[in-house]
């Protein structure tokens, strides 16, 4: 197993990659409505800028700034990827992890 260190810094910019639990989907590409909604919502209870994001059909890659005295970058990802998953259309499968 992995021993990731994470830099917590107050206001940081951060890199971050983020995937499909299945990488042969296309959601983020075909649901990109359903991403912008999660994105919004998020940013509306805690704010973040987007300095850079590129979206592919099965992950994205993002840079974001934080806003001064605040670190809570895992937060704002779990709570996008929440929103992401509630607002897919009821037809679409979800996983087990889902």
């Amino acid at each position: 197993m992995p021993n990731h260190r994470r830099a917590f810094v107050s206001g940081g910019c951060w890199f971050f990659t983020v995937n499909l639990l299945e990488r042969k989907r296309s959601l983020l590409g075909d649901q990109i409505d359903a991403l912008r909604d999660a994105v919004a919502q998020t940013r509306q209870r805690y704010p973040f800028e987007i300095d850079a994001i590129v979206v592919l059909s099965d992950h994205l890659h993002a840079v974001l700034t934080l806003p001064p005295g605040d670190s809570d970058f895992s937060t704002r990802w779990r709570l996008i990827k929440t929103r992401f998953a509630k607002g897919l259309p009821k037809q679409e499968r979800l996983s087990a992890v889902r």
